[in-house]
């Protein structure tokens, strides 16, 4: 009983704050509903008054909101996220009769396009340029090197520079002189 009267408030005031889990439920029922006046026989205006509780939202139903959505597949209703509420923290929803796309308005992604100047392409030359500076400088260590700075203006120890590892044995024999 509770669903019905959620949604013949849907469909009288167009728009109702809800819980998430209630308001996924009335878009199904309402998508239904809104779908029977569509079809706009009598045997949908009996299902549509088996379902709402008031007579003159199914009159408003068939007259008003039918024929606005006759064009629209599915997609009747939308659920807006509002947050939570205050008291349980329980998440809260508004859901509403979405709005038809008046027909002839649909353009192709395109057409919004500024339409192109005659004259010279667009250069891809300075794109091409600053990739190959972004290959050139590279990453991390190798980025110095590839500037033109040598070792020592990196400000790397003497060992490095000379391709030898600290600790190593050779090092250390080199440095305490004695042969072994």
């Amino acid at each position: 009983m509770m669903m019905r009267n959620m949604v013949t408030s849907l469909l009288d005031h167009e728009k109702i704050q809800t819980t998430l889990a209630k308001a996924k439920e009335v878009r199904r029922l309402a998508e239904r509903v809104i779908r029977l006046a569509i079809d706009g026989d009598l045997h949908a205006r009996r299902q549509a008054l088996a379902v709402l509780t008031d007579k003159g939202v199914v009159k408003k139903l068939f007259s008003e909101i039918g024929p606005r959505f006759r064009d629209r597949g599915s997609g009747f209703t939308r659920i807006v996220k509002l947050g939570k509420r205050l008291g349980d923290a329980a998440p809260v929803s508004m859901v509403m009769l979405t709005e038809p796309a008046a027909p002839g308005k649909r353009e192709k992604k395109g057409a919004d396009k500024a339409p192109a100047k005659k004259g010279k392409a667009p250069s891809t030359k300075a794109k091409g340029e600053k990739s190959k500076e972004k290959r050139a400088q590279g990453k991390g260590k190798n980025k110095a090197a590839t500037q033109g700075e040598s070792s020592e203006e990196r400000g790397l120890p003497e060992e490095k520079r000379k391709g030898k590892r600290r600790g190593s044995a050779k090092q250390k024999k080199e440095s305490t002189g004695s042969p072994e």
